[in-house]
């Protein structure tokens, strides 16, 4: 078999991660070529094209060769689908992508992103449970940047901050920030916020893991980069954590190895 080179797409809601990979030879292990994010907004707008109920995607712009396969998911999957590939399930997508990055086949992975968040149980390799929520942007990304923006840090130091949090009991990323507007009023120090701020997600995730067993919860979703919410949602489920290398790109990576 020749070197077949593979293009996974993952559609976000607030980005849209691509994945180059290559499979050097037959049963070789794909190797990472590029991996590359760009804004919703601005790759629909820049290099994206709607013909009839497909969705062209101008590679040559972006910089991208011709490749063998071209596999999509994520957010924007259920509304086009990519001219010249395949759709896959996000949540396949992101089981077959912490395989890949971890090596692991028994664990529960915790994908928090943009707008969403997802907790599936694996087995042996494969998904066995599930659950997901899409409704409401409290444990994602997103809430993480509102309140970063409130608090006016930048996201990496928000994920600096553990210890002595401030106690936030709003369940609605909107009310959140008022509350967290409030707290800052009453003269709570930077670190305490920022540490509120942080165990409140890790505070709404635990209860949704109760249904869910094992020892290693990988961890993924761009929320992974914040090391607070990592180190408190350790402590606080009493499991192993592990966050592969990419984990923004873990719905992309998997794509690719379908």
């Amino acid at each position: 078999m020749p070197r077949q080179t593979i293009c996974g797409i993952d559609l976000g809601s607030r980005s849209v991660k691509i994945a180059l990979m290559e499979r050097p030879k037959e049963e070789a292990r794909l190797e990472i070529l590029r991996l590359e994010s760009l804004d919703t907004i601005r790759f629909y707008r820049e290099y994206g094209r709607k013909h009839g109920d497909k969705l062209v995607v101008n590679f040559e712009a972006l910089g991208l060769p011709v490749v063998d396969r071209l596999v999509s998911t994520g957010y924007g999957r259920n509304t086009l689908e990519l001219a010249g590939g395949e759709a896959i399930p996000e949540l396949k997508a992101h089981v077959l992508g912490a395989i890949y990055q971890t090596g692991l086949t028994d664990f529960t992975l915790i994908d928090l992103g943009g707008q969403d968040s997802k907790i599936i149980q694996v087995r042996k390799g494969k998904m066995i449970d599930f659950l997901t929520n899409d409704k409401c942007a409290a444990s994602s990304g997103r809430y993480l940047e509102n309140m970063a923006s409130v608090l006016d840090v930048t996201l990496e130091e928000l994920g600096q901050y553990t210890e002595d949090p401030v106690e936030l009991n709003s369940t609605c990323a909107v009310f959140g920030e008022s509350e967290l507007i409030g707290k800052i009023v009453e003269g709570f120090p930077l670190a305490e916020l920022g540490a509120g701020v942080n165990a409140t997600i890790v505070k709404r995730i635990l209860p949704l893991l109760r249904s869910f067993a094992g020892e290693v919860l990988v961890f993924t979703g761009g929320v992974a980069h914040n090391r607070a919410v990592a180190k408190l949602l350790e402590v606080g489920s009493g499991r192993r954590i592990v966050i592969p290398q990419e984990p923004q790109f873990n719905g992309a990576i998997g794509c690719c190895c379908v």
